[in-house]
């Protein structure tokens, strides 16, 4: 029987991956209830590997972009996303998924934490932890519990209207955790056997290489609104992570790079100075600590029946109409 929830996945050219995510999601315990899968101008055989599967589940509708010559991350992905969510009517679903078809699930992955947002109704977005397979041994990506990851964020639907949705930009996926974290909601992620998947691609690497993607997460952090400090914890935290070193200095340079052109930030003054002050509650703290402080102060803001924000560069976070 299908779960309550449908899934979003935007892609481009994945057919050396597609398969296992494929494979691995309609082999869930809980399958979705509808998966749109949007075809951001594939070029390989993604298109007919996503026919087969559609022919074969009649939950799988397939959305076709024009190829507009190169993959784009960030505002591209978020973009693709949204060509699909005009797709369903939200309201028909109690949870969301933006789903990447790089990732290989365990089954009973889906289960277990829609069951985990049913305990716990203030959670606003979940997600297992990624690893990769290098040199024959798994690998965390070690990705805070704080925060959902990118590639598998399943949102509740109230709490992903109220948000606003996501925002056109990149660093869209930690700055909707932060919002959900503003507005009383709890964003996790966790570290478990049955939650942990394989991420195929290494983290950045989706477009040129890993440093341009790890230089553009800079940049994004720049854009969100992290202060000098932390971006340089976090960069040093990332060089003893593969790229090693190399890869916190592309982070840091990035960062750097766009403070010093004045590239522009999120315009959301409030949300900005909320995620300063969560960080340096982080670096002072401790990251749990100050989650378990920033969930107890700010649960008299939390209501789900509140009434949606816009999110700010993304006008159309909500599209009428279903198909």
């Amino acid at each position: 029987m299908p779960g309550n929830y449908a899934i979003i996945s935007p892609c481009r050219d994945e057919s050396e991956y597609m398969r296992r995510t494929l494979d691995s999601v309609v082999g869930q315990t809980l399958p979705p209830a509808r998966w749109i899968i949007v075809d951001d101008g594939s070029t390989d055989a993604t298109p007919a590997i996503l026919q087969e599967y559609a022919d074969r589940y009649p939950f799988i509708e397939i959305v076709t972009r024009s190829n507009r010559g190169f993959r784009k991350v960030g505002p591209g992905v978020v973009d693709a996303f949204y060509e699909g969510y005009r797709r369903i009517d939200p309201d028909q679903y109690r949870y969301i998924c933006k789903l990447d078809l790089d990732l290989d699930l365990p089954p009973r992955y889906f289960e277990i934490l829609i069951a985990r947002m049913e305990d716990n109704p203030r959670i606003g977005t979940c997600s297992g932890k990624p690893y990769n397979l290098i040199d024959g041994r798994l690998v965390s990506e070690q990705r805070g519990d704080e925060m959902s990851v990118g590639m598998t964020k399943l949102y509740r639907t109230a709490a992903f209207h109220q948000i606003g949705g996501l925002i056109r930009e990149v660093m869209w996926d930690a700055i909707d955790c932060h919002r959900c974290r503003q507005m009383g909601w709890q964003a996790v992620s966790w570290d478990e056997p049955e939650l942990r998947f394989l991420h195929l691609r290494l983290m950045g690497s989706s477009q040129d290489n890993i440093l341009v993607g790890r230089m553009r997460h800079g940049f994004g952090q720049h854009f969100m609104g992290t202060g000098f400090v932390y971006m340089l914890a976090t960069s040093v935290f990332r060089m003893a992570h593969p790229p090693f070193v190399i890869g916190g200095l592309a982070m840091l340079w990035g960062y750097l790079k766009s403070r010093l052109s004045g590239a522009p930030q999120l315009p959301d003054p409030e949300l900005r100075r909320f995620i300063r002050g969560f960080q340096w509650r982080c670096l002072l703290m401790g990251k749990s600590r100050a989650v378990r402080t920033y969930d107890q102060r700010l649960s008299s803001t939390w209501n789900p029946a509140a009434s949606a924000l816009p999110m700010p560069l993304n006008p159309d976070a909500h599209p009428a109409g279903p198909a």
